[in-house]
C-alpha cells in the first residue's frame, strides 16, 4: 500500500504524461492553465489510493480514469466561476477573466469530452459499469450547481435543501472517485458500495468544513481570504445554521448584517458575522456535523467486509479531507 507522500508523485507523474493539447491553440491553452493552476487533485489521489488497495501498480487503465475525475473537476470549476463571475481562482485570474467568457465556456466543454475519452480507456469489460456510474455522477453534479443557482434568489434555505445541494455538487464526485478505484480494481459490488457511500459522507465533511474554514481559518494556513462567503451573502452551512439557531431578535441582526454593502463595508460585515455565529455556537456545531458524517462513513466501512488495513488507509485519507486546515 501506498503512503500519501508515493500516492501525490504517482498522480504528479500521471498528469505530467496527460497530452491536454490540441488546435487551435486558442482552445486549448486555458485547459493546460486551469490544469496547472494548483489544486491539491484529491479525487484523483483517491481513485488510485482505493485501486492500491485490492490491486498493486498504476497501469494505464487507472491512470486515465484517474486523470478523467479530475479533468471532469476542473471543467466544473470553470463553468463555475462563469456563473459566479468569480475573478480569482487559487490566488490565480480565472480563465474568463484571462482569456474571456466565450473561450471559457468552449474550453469548459472541450474538458468534459475530453474527461470522458480519459474515461474510456480503462478494461473493456469495466467499460461498462465505469462510464454508468460517471456519466451518472456527472449528471448530479450538474443537478447540484442547479439547485446551487437557485438559491441565490431565495430569501432562505432550508438545511435540508442545502445538504441536498452540496451533496449533488460535491459529495457525489468525490464518491464516485473512490468507487471508481475499487470498480476498476474488482473489488467487487459489496465493497465498492461501501467505499461509495463512505466517500459520499467524507465529501459532506469536506464541504461542510469548508463552510466553517471561510469563517473561521487561519488565512496563513487556509489560503483564502477569510469571509469570502460572508461578503456575498452565500448561502453556507455556518449562515443556515445561524438562522435555524435565532430567535426573532437574531434573525434581524443577521438580516442587518446580510445588508451591509461588501464593497464599504466589508471589514466590518465579516467580523459582525462572525461575532453572531460565535455567540449561537455555530463554530461548535460545524465541527460536530464534520465529525458526525465523518463516523457515519466509517461505519459503512466497518460492515463491509473490507480488512483492518485497508480500512486504516481509507480512514486515514478521510481524516486528511474532513479534517483539513487548508
Amino acid at each position: 500500500m501506498l503512503n500519501f507522500e508515493e500516492l501525490d508523485k504517482v498522480t504528479a507523474r500521471a498528469f505530467d504524461f496527460a497530452d491536454l493539447s490540441g488546435t487551435p491553440g486558442e482552445l486549448y491553452e486555458p485547459i493546460k492553465y486551469m490544469m496547472s493552476i494548483g489544486g491539491k487533485r484529491l479525487r484523483p489521489k483517491f481513485c488510485l489510493l482505493v485501486y492500491n488497495l485490492f490491486r498493486e501498480g498504476f497501469p494505464e487503465e487507472i491512470l486515465n480514469p484517474a486523470i478523467g475525475l479530475e479533468i471532469f473537476h476542473e471543467f466544473t470549476l470553470i463553468h463555475d466561476d462563469i456563473m459566479d463571475k468569480s475573478d480569482m481562482r487559487r490566488g490565480m485570474p480565472t480563465v474568463h477573466k484571462k482569456w474571456n467568457g466565450n473561450v471559457a465556456i468552449l474550453s469548459g466543454d472541450v474538458m468534459s469530452i475530453m474527461a470522458y475519452r480519459f474515461m474510456a480507456r480503462t478494461y473493456p469489460d469495466m467499460l461498462p459499469e465505469v462510464l454508468s456510474l460517471f456519466s451518472d455522477t456527472a449528471a448530479k453534479v450538474c443537478e447540484g450547481q442547479q439547485y446551487d443557482m437557485n438559491y441565490e434568489s431565495l430569501e432562505s434555505v432550508s438545511m435540508p435543501d442545502y445538504l441536498k445541494m452540496i451533496g449533488l455538487k460535491t459529495a457525489v464526485l468525490i464518491a464516485c472517485s473512490a468507487k471508481m478505484g475499487a470498480v476498476i480494481a474488482g473489488a467487487g459490488s459489496r465493497i465498492s458500495e461501501a467505499v461509495y457511500n463512505y466517500a459520499y459522507n467524507i465529501g459532506m465533511a469536506f464541504q461542510i468544513m469548508d463552510d466553517y474554514l471561510d469563517s473561521f481559518g487561519d488565512v496563513s494556513v487556509f489560503g483564502k481570504k477569510i469571509g469570502k462567503d460572508i461578503l456575498c451573502n452565500k448561502k453556507t452551512w455556518t449562515l443556515i445554521k445561524a438562522m435555524e439557531l435565532s430567535d426573532a431578535g437574531t434573525r434581524a441582526e443577521i438580516g442587518r448584517i446580510l445588508g451591509m454593502p461588501a464593497e464599504t463595508r466589508g471589514d466590518e460585515k465579516i467580523s459582525a458575522m462572525i461575532a453572531v455565529y460565535k455567540r449561537l455556537g455555530v463554530d461548535r456545531a460545524a465541527l460536530e456535523e464534520v465529525e458526525k458524517y465523518h463516523n457515519a462513513g466509517y461505519g459503512f466501512l466497518t460492515e463491509s467486509g473490507i480488512g483492518k488495513k485497508e480500512t486504516m488507509q481509507l480512514t486515514a485519507f478521510g481524516d486528511m479531507l474532513a479534517e483539513r486546515i487548508r
